[in-house]
């Protein structure tokens, strides 16, 4: 039997006989005070009736069937004179019978005690009444119970609760079993599941068969053993995607330079060539080293960001301007719409402007003719921001994956095209971390249109 069992099944176990004991011993209690009070009050009552009905002490044949009905009730009766002598009773001696109780009995007020015979060692509970005749006292009528024979019942009644409690805590020890079995076997399958998911096996799951505590964390293992496996993809790509990155620039590096080195050039056109070969690739190492560190930082929260209250349309415009001349040199159509005294934001200009050369220079890029389009416009309490080019355009089954580290459409042409496939990566972390959004739309062929949403800056952050 495993440990969570017992530990569960004692700790029930525990409360069961906290809760069991206290109330038995008081139910034994009340029904014990319950018959007493009863055979009390039925020997009162007998001891009343009789007393006001005995006429005279010397008629033998009235005592001779006060001694009849002791039989026929299966009491005791005890009758005195008014000095306490012994009148008659029904084999009783009774040995503790008071002067005092007979002064109170004289006094008119009854008696009720417990009596001891020792000739038999029997104790009685009885209750005694005083005799008046013309209004004199003159003698005391006691009806008394054996105690043994009140005590028999109240025993039987006790042996009965203890049954009842034997019974109860081995049905209680069965359904503690049973519940603990079923408590624990989950948490057991659980407790495996994660050892599984500790040596690598990734692929276990936890069965779920409750709504409750112990289901929810089930699902919760289960979710974990998923991103776990989502985090292990991801780092076997991006470990994959980094060395297929750092590859290329570092052949191009190595191969132009042994060519530089030896010689094995035809003229200085062909040697400034390789150089700017060789600056192109330097540069793109750095471009992909200095996206890595942004992206990591951003992850792992470690970012700095300058957050105040900015125009964002000046902002717009610095990046505008400096992809003004890509657009120049592509023959594209830059059209602007940008509202005028727009509400400011709370962002880092910086990285602002990081996003929006970022998204300008991929439309510049993915465009070979036609148009890029900028909007900027407030509306409810929110500045609104859309990019949009008519360029190749993305497939419909890549836009959910386009802001993913290293994913890339058309891999060879974004290569040729310089890009790290980082560079969405690193916008939707930032736009996120200045409390904004990004989504994107795309047709295949007919271009792309990013659309980012910022909160505008309340009058305390102006």
């Amino acid at each position: 039997m495993n440990k969570i069992v017992l530990k569960l099944g004692g700790t029930i176990m525990v409360l069961f006989l906290v809760v069991l004991l206290p109330l038995g011993f008081v139910a034994n209690q009340i029904f014990t005070n319950f018959y007493y009070s009863q055979v009390q009050e039925e020997i009162e009552e007998l001891a009343q009736k009789y007393a006001n009905t005995i006429i005279s002490l010397d008629d033998e044949s009235i005592v001779n069937m006060f001694k009849t009905l002791a039989d026929l009730t299966n009491k005791e009766i005890y009758i005195t004179d008014a000095i306490g002598n012994v009148v008659a009773d029904s084999g009783v001696r009774i040995t503790n019978l008071s002067n005092q109780d007979i002064s109170q009995l004289s006094e008119g007020e009854p008696v009720q005690k417990r009596f001891d015979d020792s000739r038999t060692e029997s104790s009685y509970l009885g209750s005694g009444y005083p005799i008046i005749q013309s209004d004199t006292f003159v003698g005391g009528f006691f009806v008394l119970a054996s105690v043994s024979d009140v005590e028999e019942p109240v025993e039987k009644v006790q042996d009965l609760l203890i049954l009842s409690a034997v019974g109860a805590l081995f049905l209680a020890l069965g359904f503690t079993f049973v519940l603990s079995k079923k408590m624990s076997d989950p948490l057991l399958e659980m407790e495996q599941a994660t050892r599984e998911i500790a040596k690598g096996n990734l692929d276990i799951r936890v069965n779920i068969r409750s709504d409750d505590e112990v289901g929810s964390l089930g699902r919760a293992i289960n979710d974990l053993a998923v991103e776990t496996n989502r985090y292990r993809s991801n780092r076997r790509e991006f470990f994959a995607n980094i060395s297929h990155e750092l590859r290329t620039p570092i052949s191009y590096l190595k191969g132009y330079t042994q060519v530089l080195k030896e010689g094995l050039y035809r003229s200085d056109n062909e040697r400034i060539q390789y150089l700017t070969i060789l600056e192109g690739e330097s540069e793109r190492m750095v471009r992909l080293i200095d996206d890595l560190f942004d992206l990591s930082k951003m992850e792992e929260g470690k970012i700095d960001l300058q957050m105040k209250a900015i125009n964002l349309t000046e902002v717009l415009e610095t990046a505008l301007l400096k992809v003004s001349m890509e657009v120049e040199n592509k023959e594209l159509a830059l059209n602007k719409d940008i509202e005028g005294n727009i509400p400011f934001i709370k962002a880092d200009s910086v990285r602002l402007e990081q996003i929006f050369t970022n998204l300008l220079g991929n439309a510049v890029r993915y465009t070979e003719r036609g148009s890029i389009t900028v909007r900027a416009w407030s509306e409810e309490k929110r500045m609104w921001v859309s990019i949009e080019d008519t360029g190749i355009g993305i497939p419909k089954e890549d836009l959910p994956l386009i802001f993913e580290r290293f994913h890339r459409v058309e891999k060879s042409r974004s290569r040729e095209l310089g890009g790290t496939g980082l560079g969405l990566a690193i916008v939707k972390n930032l736009i996120e971390l200045q409390n904004g959004s990004i989504t994107v739309s795309s047709e295949l062929g007919k271009g792309t249109r990013f659309e980012l949403r910022f909160p505008v800056a309340s009058k305390e952050e102006t």
